[in-house]
């Protein structure tokens, strides 16, 4: 059973998470903070699986929690809760290691899916979100600079399988797509992640997009 924590700093957004993911049998939401600061202890103390994390709260911003959770051992996977999905924070918070994101107004039914989906450590983001968040990006140039210096020492197979990543390819499909194991895809896809220092598949997506190895 996986267990969420909700940190947001309006009481009613909480309340309505708690509600409809409390209504789920195989979902527990062990807490709800309204700040960041909040939030990280809430990580230490009750080791939730998932964090739905708002970013603009007083005190400790989403994103900066985002950043110290990530420096945790084994951190939780971080769901971003947004009103838009074009907001230009969502970006960086990716970039942070948030995992995806929901917008607020998602339907109760899929909002359980999705967060089950997160809690198996698959991204909660689809491809053409993602590449609608880097065109918009303004730092286009130095980021895609970073980003190829950072692939140069992956092998071409690590490519490969980057590029899968940045389509928002699962292992099963990148291991049909190039003719091999889904567990030896597994083992590409931990190296990669190790090599670029990625925290996640979907900050290595992202990275696959700012190198210009998969199409904007």
């Amino acid at each position: 059973m996986p267990k969420v924590l909700v940190v947001d700093d309006e009481p009613m957004v909480r309340v309505f998470l708690r509600t409809i993911l409390g209504s789920a049998e195989d979902i527990e939401v062990v807490a709800d903070e309204d700040d960041g600061a909040a939030g990280l202890a809430a990580v230490g103390r009750d080791r939730p699986d998932v964090v739905l994390m708002d970013l603009r709260m007083p005190g400790m911003d989403g994103l900066t929690a985002i950043e110290r959770i990530n420096e945790l051992p084994e951190p939780p996977h971080i769901v971003v809760l947004t009103t838009f999905d074009a907001d230009p924070y969502v970006l960086r918070a990716l970039r942070a290691g948030a995992t995806g994101f929901l917008v607020k107004s998602t339907p109760p039914e899929e909002l359980i899916g999705l967060v089950r989906s997160a809690a198996q450590g698959h991204t909660v983001l689809s491809p053409t979100v993602a590449r609608r968040l880097i065109a918009a990006s303004t730092d286009s140039l130095s980021a895609r600079d970073r980003a190829r210096e950072l692939i140069g020492s992956l092998t071409e197979r690590e490519l490969q399988v980057l590029a899968g990543l940045g389509e928002g390819l699962s292992n099963a499909q990148i291991a049909a797509r190039l003719y091999l194991s889904e567990a030896t895809i597994k083992g590409y896809v931990s190296r990669t992640l190790e090599k670029l220092g990625c925290v996640n598949r979907t900050q290595a997506g992202l990275l696959a997009h700012d190198a210009g190895i998969v199409d904007s």
